[in-house]
């Protein structure tokens, strides 16, 4: 039985009642445990486990009780099986942390341009394409990113762990505020171009050119 500290214990043929002994055990002292089994001796473990590997060739029993199914027979598709699922974990993070610096940002520089009185800097033409070109190229970027062993140095994640981290709200909190403050600032200089008023289409193309080119920055910063 190997654990984050090392092998603790070695038992072999086992009954089918002492292997759910020893997967609840684990369970209880680590919070999540997989197992590999394809006998039917194995199904109530593979049952009680939180991910149940069952092989292609082994019982109709152990296949029904288990998560998934190794269907080469080969015991190194459990690691494949975890690296992509780290990186679709990982991925899914990293299109969230985007979408929401984007979004923050897109709603903070509205509610300031109307309270200040800029008006409208952003319509709803370019949001609407910020969010149809921008952000679904962004997404299959980062979502389509393929796995690497470097998924292998983090530790688990715990079934309680939030999609969202706290790391994650800093790094979108911090984002957000540094390209507020570059927009804000896009506006309060507009009045020495001559471009302070608050429907001034050119002081708005520059604006939102200025938001796009900071999107492209931030997918690569969320990544």
């Amino acid at each position: 039985i190997a654990s984050q500290a090392g092998i603790e214990d070695v038992r072999a043929e086992l009954l089918p009642g002492d292997k759910l002994s020893v997967i609840e055990s684990l369970v209880e002292k680590y919070g999540s445990v997989a197992m590999v089994g394809d006998g039917v001796n194995d199904a109530p473990a593979l049952k009680a486990a939180d991910v149940g590997f069952a092989m292609g060739s082994g019982s109709r029993v152990a296949r029904e009780a288990s998560d998934v199914v190794i269907v080469d027979d080969n015991f190194t598709s459990t690691v494949s099986a975890i690296r992509w699922g780290r990186s679709v974990f990982e991925n899914l993070r990293k299109f969230i942390q985007f979408q929401l610096t984007v979004n923050v940002v897109a709603l903070s520089l509205t509610f300031l341009a109307a309270v200040f009185g800029f008006g409208t800097p952003l319509t709803a033409v370019q949001l609407l394409w910020v969010n149809l070109i921008m952000d679904s190229f962004a997404a299959l970027a980062l979502a389509l990113e393929p796995p690497s062993d470097r998924l292998f140095e983090q530790p688990p994640h715990g079934r309680s762990e939030t999609l969202i981290s706290r790391q994650m709200w800093l790094n979108i909190m911090v984002t957000a505020a540094c390209m507020l403050a570059v927009l804000l600032l896009v506006l309060v200089a507009s009045d020495s171009f001559g471009l302070s008023e608050p429907g001034d289409i050119y002081r708005n193309t520059f604006l939102f050119n200025t938001f796009v080119w900071m999107q492209v920055f931030n997918a690569v910063n969320a990544r």
